[in-house]
């Protein structure tokens, strides 16, 4: 009874009533929390509190986040106050709000499974290069399932898509056959030692795949071997990171990498004129990324 009557009391509270029915709906983080019901974050933390310590939420740590969720089972005595509060009149609408914020979350992930690394630009990135870019021969290291190989496939002359796992190389293989896209070879190597000839391309893109090989140095080195004499190398990474999770999740072998530390390894590699930039955080995300380029010599 002494359990009922503190829940009665917390749940006295508006917010918390309508935080306790949001989470009853989905799994949500603060962030989320926040644009839904729209108060500070230091106030839906603190309504947070009082529902866990209740044990009417749950946290659970999950890519980084901690979502929030309905931590009652239907035996419990407190259930139907739950029961009411879902049923209640959404009168502040949120509801409405959540099924958007939940469409947008889905679009996001199906985004991130087809990219598979956080933090990615690809989109943007490849639009802008294909309005600027003449028809090259390109390398793309660590392709992936070859999302950013087939929009360069649409301006370059020839794309060498290469990656060491067979999985994501087949699905690339079969996404390239759907989109008719002819001008693309794959190839499944180590990116520390490539089969391919020397000097023969004009650009080699590396995105998001330096924090993924045992040396970064060793791979742009080859880059710079692939190269022509006056051929540029683009490298698109994430800074440094606290989000070790990655590690284990995604295989990462580095948390991000210093800007200055990349440009030195390009020029032991004898790449020269640097451009560096670095682009903001996207929302709530705990990655960013920065571009460096880097032209081998003449």
């Amino acid at each position: 009874m002494d359990v009922l009557s503190q829940s009665f009391r917390v749940l006295g509270d508006t917010t918390r009533l309508r935080i306790l029915r949001l989470v009853a709906q989905a799994p949500l983080n603060v962030t989320e929390l926040v644009s839904l019901v729209g108060v500070a974050q230091s106030s839906v933390s603190h309504h947070l509190s009082k529902l866990k310590g209740l044990g009417l939420i749950r946290e659970e740590r999950q890519a980084g986040f901690t979502y929030y969720s309905l931590a009652l089972e239907s035996d419990d005595s407190r259930w139907p106050l739950v029961r009411l509060a879902r049923e209640a009149e959404d009168a502040a609408g949120d509801s409405a709000r959540l099924n958007d914020l939940l469409r947008a979350r889905e679009d996001r992930q199906a985004l991130n499974e087809r990219l598979l690394e956080p933090g990615q630009s690809w989109f943007l990135w490849a639009g802008a290069l294909a309005s600027l870019l003449p028809p090259l021969d390109v390398a793309d290291f660590g392709c992936g399932t070859g999302v950013f190989s087939r929009a360069m496939a649409r301006w370059a002359r020839h794309v060498w898509a290469i990656d060491q796992s067979e999985d994501a190389l087949s699905q690339a293989r079969t996404l390239a056959l759907r989109d008719e896209l002819k001008n693309i070879t794959f190839l499944r190597e180590d990116l520390h030692r490539l089969s391919l000839a020397g000097g023969r391309m004009d650009l080699v893109v590396i995105s998001q795949s330096l924090h993924h090989v045992e040396s970064p140095a060793a791979v742009v080195a080859e880059a710079a071997r692939l190269l022509k004499p006056g051929g540029r190398l683009v490298v698109l990474e994430l800074l440094p990171h606290e989000e070790k999770w990655v590690l284990e999740r995604l295989g990462h072998r580095h948390l991000g990498f210093s800007p200055e530390v990349l440009e030195a390894a390009l020029r032991e590699a004898g790449f020269t004129s640097f451009t560096r930039e670095t682009h903001a955080r996207d929302g709530a995300s705990p990655f960013r990324v920065f571009l460096l380029t880097g032209v081998k010599p003449s």
